[in-house]
């Protein structure tokens, strides 16, 4: 009998990324059917190549660094907080570990430009000077 709890323990590193597989792949089939079915009845390519612009996930902008590093820092922040109230000096190094981390993404947000509407935006501003 106290074999089975850390069979379940086992199990469930298996069971959960298993069963999001399943329901990534459950999710895009149901997409492309529905792609397949809306494109047989379609007779503009042009409208086919938008509808698929519209089921496409992919973020158009790159990531934003200084926003990350914001939220990393405040995660290392309350990770170090619970270290220092409840658990003990691990979970503190690994708030600092981690805050550390959000420091240094935040600053390369800084050093490296975002976005060319970011840098179109600086020119215009400093050719208006």
């Amino acid at each position: 009998m106290e074999n089975i709890i850390p069979l379940f323990g086992m199990l469930i590193g298996v069971i959960i990324p298993v069963s999001v597989f399943y329901w990534q792949y459950i999710e895009g089939k149901d997409k492309n059917k529905t792609i397949i079915e809306i494109s047989k009845h379609l007779d503009d390519s042009s409208k086919l190549e938008e509808l698929l612009r519209i089921f496409d996930e992919r973020k158009k902008e790159p990531i934003d660094y200084r926003r990350n590093g914001v939220i990393t820092i405040f995660v290392g922040i309350g990770l170090y907080l619970l270290g220092y109230y409840a658990i003990g000096d691990i979970l503190k190094g690994v708030g600092a570990l981690v805050g550390l981390i959000g420091i240094g993404t935040m600053i390369a947000g800084y050093l490296y430009p975002n976005t060319g509407k970011e840098l179109t935006d600086t020119v215009e501003k400093y050719e208006k000077e």
